[in-house]
């Protein structure tokens, strides 16, 4: 399962309950580990030891990547695109958000959600929900932002939505030239195929991804699934 807090979080969490409470700290750690859904701290360890983690995921992630991130609702893929955000921002990176599923202040819960200490004013991190959304939008939106920027599309479905607007492959291709111009690092999320069967499957793949419409899946890199605790990252055609 998704952790509520990356596991250094978690350990400075239970470092405070354990002088809070004048207990050992084993005895916190253990406690948070309940609280997030297992028996012990050992177990969680473990368990989080088998699947990537954001850190991991992040640290693969290379200027120009086109990157999928694909689940199934509740599974954690918004939380995951904003960790990673998080992780660019603390990196010195620009990070930026866009979307016409959330709020700028459902976004904000999340990211303090992730680090109770983020300050809204980061002028590294940028949200945008405008209902203009599309690649035109998106590449005169970052036209002049620095290279090497990390930016989520929340989510790959949505630019395919306006008639008015050109056709998925067509912005996908856009984005992914624009992308490699910039060194850019874009990361879209994506839906998953509401017959995925997680009993068959542990996680999806590629081919559960929700098309309506055709769409090259070569125009990606790299493709993230996430199911339950599993993360699971895989290269598919390339960057250049």
């Amino acid at each position: 399962m998704m952790l509520s807090a990356p596991l250094y979080l978690l350990k400075r969490r239970a470092r405070l309950l354990s002088r809070k409470r004048n207990i050992p700290l084993h005895q916190a750690l253990n406690m948070i580990a309940v609280e997030e859904g297992y028996n012990d701290w050992s177990l969680l360890v473990m368990k989080q030891a088998e699947t990537l983690s954001a850190d991991g995921l992040f640290r693969q992630l290379r200027p120009g990547d086109m990157v999928l991130l694909g689940a199934r609702p509740g599974q954690g893929k918004t939380l995951l695109s904003l960790e990673l955000l998080i992780s660019a921002v603390e990196s010195g990176k620009q990070g930026v958000f866009f979307t016409l599923e959330y709020t700028e202040q459902d976004v904000l819960q999340r990211l303090k959600k992730l680090r109770p200490e983020w300050q809204s004013s980061n002028d590294l991190f940028v949200f945008d929900g405008s209902d203009a959304i599309s690649a035109d939008y998106i590449i005169a939106r970052m036209a002049a932002a620095p290279h090497g920027a990390y930016i989520v599309i929340d989510y790959l479905q949505i630019l395919d939505q306006r008639r008015d607007k050109p056709d998925l492959a067509e912005q996908v291709a856009a984005l992914k030239s624009f992308a490699q111009q910039k060194d850019f690092i874009l990361i879209f999320i994506s839906q998953i195929d509401r017959f995925y069967d997680p009993v068959k499957k542990p996680c999806p793949d590629m081919h559960d991804i929700r098309l309506p419409n055709p769409l090259e899946l070569t125009f990606f890199n790299k493709m993230c699934f996430v199911q339950g605790d599993k993360i699971r990252l895989s290269r598919f055609g390339q960057s250049g």
